[in-house]
């Protein structure tokens, strides 16, 4: 790999990349790159939703708010792995993980109302589903008339 700010040596990052600072780091910096052939999983169920939306103009501070209502609400699902947002310019992205299909099910119909809220606030740009197979055909039904993309598992590290 050749990126000028990274430098590898056996396994182990170094930044910045420039002789001198490469020199004074020669101790392993904390990051480690994952070995190839890493263990990795094919039994995970884990599904991931990225929902992207744009706030109409004047509305990204009623949407921020909005936000705060949508992870409160999402708290105390059992099934929730990670649930935030995040914002770039006038965008904002949910990044959120369910334990399986079911669990990711379960969550939509918790903010459902939130969503109809968020809706008249933004337009949602583009809506991913992303996991294995048998947990995104769970989905696919009870969603069919969602606008969305979904991402079949192919290979990945679990640890």
């Amino acid at each position: 790999m050749d990126v000028p700010w990274l430098r590898i040596r056996n396994g182990t990052a170094f930044f910045p990349a420039d002789p001198e600072s490469v020199r004074l780091l020669e101790r392993p910096h904390p990051f480690k790159l994952p070995q190839r052939n890493s263990p990795m999983s094919s039994t995970s169920k884990l599904v991931s939703i990225h929902p992207y939306f744009r706030p109409h103009p004047g509305n990204l501070d009623a949407f921020k708010a909005l936000a705060h209502r949508f992870v409160e609400q999402t708290s105390s699902e059992p099934g929730a792995v990670y649930y935030e947002f995040t914002i770039n310019g006038g965008d904002v992205f949910c990044r959120e993980a369910y334990v399986n299909g079911e669990a990711a099910l379960a969550h939509l119909d918790n903010v459902a109302a939130l969503l109809a809220e968020a809706l008249t606030l933004a337009e949602l740009v583009r809506l991913e589903f992303h996991g294995p197979a048998s947990e995104l055909d769970k989905l696919r039904g009870p969603l069919s008339a969602l606008n969305a993309h979904w991402f079949v598992w192919e290979c990945g590290i679990n640890r």
